[in-house]
């Protein structure tokens, strides 16, 4: 399983979250405290980042490195400063391949995703039910073979002009055609169009995965497990967080 971090306030320069804290996005690839499955994220990373003064596409930096072994990181995360980042070390599902193709951040326009989780066996399953429920021009442009892809393509596909409900609607029909298809998922899930960021703890018939935040002068960050020993807030399983451009946080329960 993945680690999470993301992060929506004022500017900050990206090692404060990626390096520094003693229980950062790096030290969390190869000593997680709090994964349900698998023992290191080592499968690559990724980080994406929206310029603090432009209403611009997001940028993305993906290497197939172990992030501890990455020699570029520490000078590119000190030049990267943003309002908005998302991250995450990955621990690749047995069986889907580790190549650049697979590695999140997944972007669309404006949109960046990335999931913690899985879709038990995705290819046997839900691979085909899900593709088949993507719009033509998604459907063709699923480039990886990853189950969080093809999750991203879902929630795309339910987008009209509400972020939000596209997510709880893409939930639902993973969750029915899970139930149809008689397999379990977990979907932590990080949403973000640069001004908001939407994010779940979800599963079906499934451990949920950790996530936590925490507030302060300067914004909020959530992460798969807390950064260090200030005060961290768990999220509810079974939960939707939205957090606004007024950066004002909110908790609301999926229903199952």
């Amino acid at each position: 399983m993945c680690r999470l971090l993301a992060y929506i306030g004022e500017p900050i320069q990206g090692d404060r979250l990626l390096l520094e804290p003693e229980h950062s996005l790096e030290v969390q690839s190869y000593h997680p405290k709090e994964m349900t499955a698998g023992l290191l994220n080592a499968d690559g990373f990724g980080i994406g980042w929206y310029h603090p003064e432009k209403d611009d596409f997001p940028y993305t930096y993906k290497s197939l490195l172990p992030i501890w072994s990455d020699v570029n990181l520490p000078q590119i995360s000190r030049y990267l400063e943003s309002h908005c980042i998302l991250a995450y070390v990955r621990s690749a599902t047995p069986g889907l391949p580790v190549d650049l193709g697979n590695c999140q951040p997944f972007v669309e326009q404006k949109m960046s995703f990335i999931h913690n989780g899985y879709i038990n066996n995705f290819r046997q399953t839900l691979y085909r039910p899900i593709r088949a429920h993507l719009n033509d021009y998604l459907y063709q442009n699923v480039h990886g073979t990853t189950d969080s892809e093809h999750i991203f393509a879902l929630i795309l596909t339910e987008y009209k002009d509400c972020l939000k409900t596209a997510l709880l609607t893409a939930i639902k029909e993973l969750t029915l055609l899970a139930t149809e298809y008689d397999t379990h998922f977990s979907t932590n899930i990080i949403l973000s169009d640069g001004k908001r960021i939407f994010a779940t703890r979800y599963a079906h018939r499934a451990p949920v995965p950790t996530l936590y935040f925490r507030e302060d002068d300067r914004g909020i960050t959530l992460a798969s497990e807390p950064l260090d020993d200030s005060p961290w807030q768990s999220f509810p399983e079974q939960s939707l967080i939205t957090i606004d451009e007024n950066r004002e946080l909110h908790i609301e329960a999926i229903a199952q």
